[in-house]
């Protein structure tokens, strides 16, 4: 009897092991999709490719994996910091062996729908999924190709099942890789934020006078939302507003959309040159320093800075003007897009990855 009760527990704990999960697995299990929070109206359900849960899963471990990267240092994360709401600390970004960029990198939040297609700062990506490619392949960013970042992965046998998982077949592609990264960003939203409360509840305490007049003035006298316009406050267009100016030599230290909208002819491309697209305002709080090259510290600089009209050029942006806001104004402005901290994009890179 005594080794039949053994020889039962044998089998239940051979059958255990046999299926529990790895360690990674346990640590990033399938969700549902996400609701998108007040004041976004964005159902991924939706979407015309809506997402899938598991091929959320898998971008979520593909987004934070350091091993798509040359040296195996850098991540999707790297750059696109979590608690920055997908933006980052420092003025521009570090890449592989610390080579710094030019530019800062963007926030993602709420993009899974976007009035324009226009992705980076200049719009040279038409989606998310272009978006995504990009960095793995730039020899300042993440210093690989593409050709090595799936072979690398197709040496790592625990991320097979997640592709047939997620896509039907083990088979690992480019293309999977960033259909996988993509869906995990668009899950990334922002809302429900105290101007959300205020504007969509009615809940008339969730945000102070302050921040009402700062509204008032947004969409008035500051006339913001000629460019920070819709529940994601931008346009998607790209505008010159004097940023990287250097009046001594006439040029820009950064061409922006200039630079890459060649095709579009002369006539076709009259503005671009030193100009970038309006980012969002949803947490812009945890964006600093701002502008595409981190060259404005605070919010209220921010502010500050269009409130003199820019810096002048010949290619500034025809909205660009003087504002003549008051010192209290200003700081109602900066209230106003304090009030845009929300919630749903908050996440922690997993505790583990496929082996």
């Amino acid at each position: 009897m005594k080794s039949l009760s053994c020889a039962a527990l044998l089998f239940l704990l051979v059958a255990a092991c046999r299926t529990a999960p790895p360690a990674w697995e346990a640590a990033n299990p399938i969700k549902p999709l996400p609701a998108g929070p007040l004041g976004t109206e964005i159902d991924l359900t939706a979407l015309p490719q809506p997402p899938t849960p598991e091929r959320v899963r898998l971008g979520r471990w593909l987004f934070y994996d350091r091993r798509l990267s040359g040296d195996n240092t850098i991540s999707c994360a790297s750059c696109h910091r979590p608690e920055h709401a997908f933006s980052e600390p420092t003025p521009v970004s570090s890449g592989v062996r610390n080579q710094r960029g030019g530019r800062k990198a963007p926030s993602f939040v709420n993009q899974a729908v976007t009035i324009y297609p226009h992705f980076f700062w200049d719009g040279r990506a038409g989606s998310l999924e272009d978006q995504a490619l990009g960095p793995i392949a730039n020899p300042i960013e993440m210093g690989s190709t593409h050709q090595t970042m799936v072979e690398t992965l197709a040496r790592i046998p625990g991320y097979a099942p997640y592709f047939k998982e997620a896509f039907g077949t083990p088979e690992i592609t480019k293309e999977r890789v960033a259909k996988a990264i993509a869906d995990y960003e668009r899950t990334r939203m922002s809302g429900n934020s105290p101007w959300d409360r205020w504007r969509y509840n009615r809940e008339e305490n969730a945000v102070s006078a302050q921040v009402k007049a700062g509204h008032e003035l947004f969409q008035g006298k500051a006339n913001c939302a000629q460019c920070h316009l819709g529940n994601n406050f931008t346009d998607g267009q790209f505008h010159n507003i004097g940023v990287g100016w250097v009046a001594a030599t006439k040029t820009f230290k950064d061409d922006g959309r200039w630079a890459i909208s060649k095709d579009l002819g002369e006539e076709g491309r009259a503005g671009d040159r030193g100009a970038f697209k309006t980012p969002t305002l949803r947490e812009v709080t945890r964006h600093a320093p701002y502008m595409h090259d981190g060259s404005v510290a605070t919010l209220r600089e921010v502010v500050e800075f269009y409130n003199r009209g820019g810096e002048k050029n010949p290619w500034l942006d025809a909205k660009i003007k003087p504002l003549n806001l008051t010192e209290a104004e200003i700081d109602a402005v900066v209230a106003l897009m304090q009030a845009l901290e929300g919630e749903g994009y908050q996440d922690t890179p997993p505790a583990s990855f496929p082996e």
